[in-house]
């Protein structure tokens, strides 16, 4: 996922933290806002209590960004914030449960 797909900077986060609408499905929250153009950015945020070890991280997060990824072009122009919840297991699963989820951030 390129550079201009990703929310890098720590203003974009605290914004959509601050400012975004918040919307909870399945375990995940989600803070989203509308951009005026460009494509669909995504953020995650994602800490040692949700999962312990560095690889679990990685992996939740690349499942996450995976969801995104098949999802972005239906998006339009939006900036996510993807925070999953405690306890949740990584996998195809997770991806497959994830892909609704995006889509209803359209509305």
């Amino acid at each position: 996922m390129g550079a201009d797909r990703r929310l890098v900077r720590s203003e974009d986060f605290e914004r959509l933290l601050r400012e975004g609408r918040r919307d909870s499905f399945s375990g995940f929250t989600f803070f989203h806002a509308p951009r005026t153009q460009g494509p669909p950015r995504l953020g995650i945020l994602i800490s040692r209590k949700h999962a312990a070890k560095a690889t679990d991280r990685n992996f939740i997060k690349r499942c996450i960004r995976e969801a995104f990824r098949l999802e972005q072009e239906a998006l339009g122009a939006l900036d996510v914030l993807v925070r999953p919840g405690y306890g949740v297991k990584p996998g195809a699963a997770m991806i497959a449960r994830l892909r609704p989820l995006f889509s209803k951030l359209r509305r």
